[in-house]
């Protein structure tokens, strides 16, 4: 791991806060201990962990409630948790995932296994935020496209101004030239020298538009057609984690 990954460890019994801590912080890890549910909002608050390891079973406020506390709370929501519990029910580790849990172990534990699962949700957790960065990027993408079209036709507009502009001044030219008696050739011979390479520069500008607009009208189009049948960022994070759930 290039950078330590902090993990807040919470649990009413010190043998285990201890063990968790001591063992952690062998293998790299900054651990943060919290003896019950208040104190664990109050340490996410000032720690800010990669990792929740939470006993369910606590006083004050259950894992579950603390949970519930964190998930409701969009600072924290993201953080991962594991949920300690002597509990081996059913129903008591389908609450937990649905308060939003990242996964659940049963006391007594082995600490290989607890390892092995503190890893795979940080690998899952890192997976998830490569996900968020991804989809924002795409979202930056799409704001530049539409800005990119409707920049491109403000564009368009501003030479069709020159082009009339351009117009303009070739016809005035050319009034004056013939109500004048001397120099007339070579006054218009100025302006169309000077308004011919400009013109045909416009003309080149004008296709080179129309085919970068052509290409983020089409890319518009295929985005939008995607997202017909896209699903949002939350919900799949949330199906992944439901078969990851389900693997277990």
């Amino acid at each position: 791991m290039n950078t330590k990954k902090k993990i807040l460890i919470a649990d009413d019994e010190d043998i285990n806060v201890e063990f968790f801590e001591v063992m952690l912080s062998k293998l790299g890890f900054v651990v943060e201990k919290a003896d019950d549910g208040i104190d664990v909002l109050e340490k996410v608050k000032k720690f800010h962990p990669d990792l929740i390891i939470l006993d369910n079973i606590m006083p004050g406020m259950t894992g579950w409630e603390v949970t519930k506390t964190l998930k409701n709370d969009p600072n924290f929501r993201d953080i991962p948790i594991i949920m300690l519990s002597a509990l081996d029910d059913v129903k008591d580790k389908v609450a937990g995932f649905e308060a939003g849990i990242d996964d659940y172990i049963t006391k007594p534990f082995n600490f290989s296994e607890v390892l092995a699962r503190i890893n795979a949700v940080l690998r899952n957790k890192e997976l998830f935020d490569q996900i968020a960065m991804r989809e924002t990027r795409l979202v930056l993408a799409e704001e530049l496209n539409r800005d990119l079209k409707e920049n491109i036709s403000i564009f368009i507009t501003s030479i069709d101004e020159l082009d009339r502009e351009i117009s303009r001044i070739s016809q005035e030219a050319q009034a004056k030239s013939a109500a004048e008696t001397t120099g007339n050739g070579f006054d218009q011979e100025i302006i169309v020298n000077l308004i011919k390479p400009l013109s045909e520069k416009i003309l080149s500008v004008r296709k080179h538009i129309a085919a970068l607009d052509a290409r983020i009208e089409k890319t518009v189009n295929e985005w939008d057609d995607m997202k017909k049948d896209e699903i949002g960022l939350s919900i799949l994070e949330s199906q992944i984690r439901k078969f990851l759930h389900q693997e277990q």
